[in-house]
C-alpha cells in the first residue's frame, strides 16, 4: 500500500468514525443496544466504502464534508450487513475481535444490526443536499443494500449446491459485496456534484475493484496467517462456500481429488488436518492461480474507467487502491 493511499485511508477513517460517533451521542436505554451495535465498529476495519465515497466526491470537484453523512450511512449499513452475516456463518471472530452474537447472543446481535440500518438512514437524511438530489443517493443505497440481501441469499443456497457455475458465482460476489462499494462510489460522485458519466465510470471503478476485492478474499481465506485473517483459515470449507477456488478445483478434480473435497465441503467437525489437505489439493489444482488471474482481470477493468478523468491526486489515489487489493494480505 503506498504511504498516500495509506495516509487517505486513515484521514477518511478518523472522519467518518467521529461522524458515525456523532450519530450515538444521544444514546438512551437500554444501553447494551448501543454497545452491542458500536462493537464492530469500533473493532476497526478498512472502511474502504466510506473512503470511496469521499474519494470520488473529491474527484468530481465536490466538497469533502458534505459527503461525510452519505460515508458513514454506508459504513453503517455494511456493518450492519457483517453482524448478521456472521450469525448466519457461525463466526466467532470478526477483525480479530468476538463477533457481536458471541458477546450479547443472536436476538441482541439482530436488534443490533437493524439498529445499524436505521441509523444508516438517519445520517443520510442528514446530508445538506438538493431533495431531488438525496433522493438520488437513497435509492442508490437502498438498491445496493436489496442486492446484498440477494448476494447473501444466494450465497446460503449455494452451500447446498455442487455445481455453482462460475457466472453464478461472480453475480453472488456481485451483489454481497461489490453492489454496496459500487454505490459508495456512485453516492460520492452524486453528492459531489458529478455528471451522469463521471458517476457511472466511478461506480464501474468500484464494481470491478470490488469483484477483485472478493475474489482475493476468497484466496486469502485459505490462504493467509489466521492471526492475521482475524479468522480461522479454512472457514469457507467448513461452511461450504462456492468460492471461485472451489468451482474450479472442483471442474479439475480427478475422482480421488473431488471425493476428498465433497467429504470435507460443508462439514462444520471436519478436523484442522482435514482441511490443510483440501487446501493442499486446491493449490495443486493451480486454483488459487486462476482465481488471481480473475482478480487481476477486474482490477485492469477497474482501472480502466478511470481514463476519462485528468491527472489528479484522487485519481492516482483510485489507481494505488485497486493495486493495493491484488498486493493485500489481510
Amino acid at each position: 500500500m503506498s504511504q498516500l493511499l495509506l495516509k487517505e485511508l486513515d484521514i477518511a477513517s478518523k472522519e467518518v468514525n467521529a461522524e458515525i460517533e456523532s450519530l450515538f451521542s444521544d444514546e438512551s436505554e437500554p444501553r447494551v443496544i448501543y454497545d452491542a451495535s458500536k462493537h464492530l465498529i469500533q473493532a476497526g476495519g478498512k472502511r474502504l466504502r466510506p473512503f470511496l465515497t469521499l474519494n470520488a466526491c473529491d474527484l468530481v470537484g465536490g466538497k469533502r464534508e458534505v459527503a461525510l453523512q452519505i460515508a458513514a450511512s454506508i459504513e453503517l449499513i455494511h456493518n450492519f450487513t457483517l453482524i448478521h452475516d456472521d450469525i448466519m456463518d457461525g463466526d466467532a471472530t470478526r477483525r480479530g475481535a468476538p463477533t457481536v452474537h458471541v458477546v450479547w447472543g443472536i436476538p441482541m446481535a439482530i436488534t443490533a444490526g437493524d439498529m445499524l440500518f436505521a441509523k444508516a438512514y438517519e445520517s443520510a437524511l442528514k446530508t445538506q443536499a438538493t431533495p431531488s438530489r438525496l433522493l438520488k443517493i437513497i435509492a442508490v443505497i437502498t438498491k445496493a443494500t436489496v442486492s446484498v440481501c440477494e448476494g447473501q441469499a444466494s450465497d446460503m443456497l449455494f452451500e447446498k449446491r455442487r455445481n455453482v457455475s462460475e457466472k453464478e458465482y461472480l453475480d453472488m460476489i456481485y451483489k454481497k459485496t461489490a453492489a454496496l462499494l459500487e454505490a459508495a462510489s456512485k453516492a460520492g460522485a452524486l453528492i459531489g456534484g458529478g455528471k451522469a458519466m463521471q458517476v457511472k465510470r466511478l461506480g464501474n471503478v468500484a464494481r470491478y475493484a470490488g469483484l477483485a476485492f472478493q475474489i482475493v478474499d476468497d484466496i486469502l481465506g485459505l490462504t493467509a496467517d489466521e492471526k492475521t485473517l482475524g479468522k480461522p483459515v479454512g472457514s469457507d470449507i467448513r461452511e461450504g462456500k462456492s468460492t471461485i477456488l472451489m468451482i474450479h478445483a472442483l471442474a479439475h478434480a480427478n475422482s480421488n481429488q473431488r471425493q476428498q473435497i465433497l467429504s470435507t465441503l460443508n462439514n462444520r467437525e471436519a478436523s484442522t488436518d482435514q482441511i490443510a489437505k483440501v487446501i493442499h489439493t486446491i493449490k495443486s489444482l493451480r486454483s488459487i492461480e486462476y482465481a488471481n488471474k480473475k482478480a487481476e482481470t477486474f482490477t485492469n477493468k477497474a482501472k480502466s474507467q478511470l481514463t476519462i478523468f485528468p491527472s489528479s491526486q484522487s485519481k492516482n489515489i483510485l489507481i494505488d487502491l485497486c493495486d493495493y487489493i491484488m498486493s493485500r494480505n489481510y
